[in-house]
């Protein structure tokens, strides 16, 4: 397939699937029930902490852990007690336990009430053209806090190879400006231009199919071959490839 055709052969792709039919089997159908910032962006953040596995499970979990909130995920974070804690011992998500969203609970606390919140972080740290090292940077914010060092393992960072995907994935819902209204755009100060693809199983294979990918390994390295191909395509959002890469790989079989 040649270069342009492979570009209307995944716009057209994109058309299809970036709809808000979308949101009705996708974990960021979870966000997209409240309507404040902060919840949306706590929302999105946890779900995405999870989003791995079978969606089913994903999608389960995250309403159960939106019910542990109870439905006013800020609130909760701002104002807990150390008793409202006590009911969130007993979540499990795959290796994500108690142990884990407690912490993730004061850490969050510890970034709205010290940095101004998840955005103002990636504000601080984001670079021109990319912002994965501002992952690596929010990662040794979220965890100032005393903390167990398995808790670690649930915010990737790409400056030790990892592709990150989930948190990409959390970056593309809060900053990608979406037309159609499946991504938020709440994050003003951040750009699309910035974003890197959630790079998994499926998005890799298909990438590779297509030639967009040579690299085996889905880590930081693929990732970056990956971001060099789809900025060639879009320059302003090249994520929205994303939803192209995931439908052909998920609901194609491509």
């Amino acid at each position: 397939m040649k270069k342009s055709e492979l570009k209307s052969f995944l716009d057209f792709k994109v058309e299809q699937y970036n709809t808000p039919e979308f949101i009705t089997s996708d974990p960021i159908q979870i966000p997209h029930q409240f309507s404040k910032k902060e919840n949306i962006e706590i929302a999105g953040f946890l779900t995405a902490t999870i989003a791995w596995g079978n969606r089913k499970s994903i999608l389960k979990n995250a309403k159960q852990l939106m019910d542990l909130l109870d439905q006013s995920p800020y609130d909760f974070i701002i104002n807990h007690s150390p008793a409202d804690l006590k009911p969130l011992e007993h979540f499990v998500h795959r290796t994500f336990n108690g142990i884990d969203l407690q912490y993730f609970i004061l850490a969050l606390q510890h970034i709205y009430t010290t940095y101004g919140g998840m955005e103002a972080i990636f504000k601080k740290y984001a670079e021109k053209d990319t912002l994965q090292p501002a992952i690596h940077h929010f990662k040794q914010h979220f965890f100032e806090l005393p903390h167990l060092k398995r808790t670690e393992k649930h915010v990737s960072d790409p400056l030790k190879n990892s592709a990150a995907k989930r948190i990409n994935m959390f970056l593309r819902w809060m900053i990608r400006k979406d037309p159609q209204g499946v991504d938020f755009g709440i994050w003003k100060n951040l750009s699309p231009a910035q974003l890197s693809c959630p790079l998994d199983i499926h998005s890799g294979n298909v990438a590779r199919k297509l030639g967009l990918l040579k690299r085996k390994q889905n880590d930081a390295k693929a990732l970056a071959e990956l971001d060099y191909a789809l900025r060639k395509m879009d320059t302003t959002d090249p994520v929205k490839y994303d939803f192209a890469l995931f439908g052909l790989g998920v609901f194609e079989k491509y």
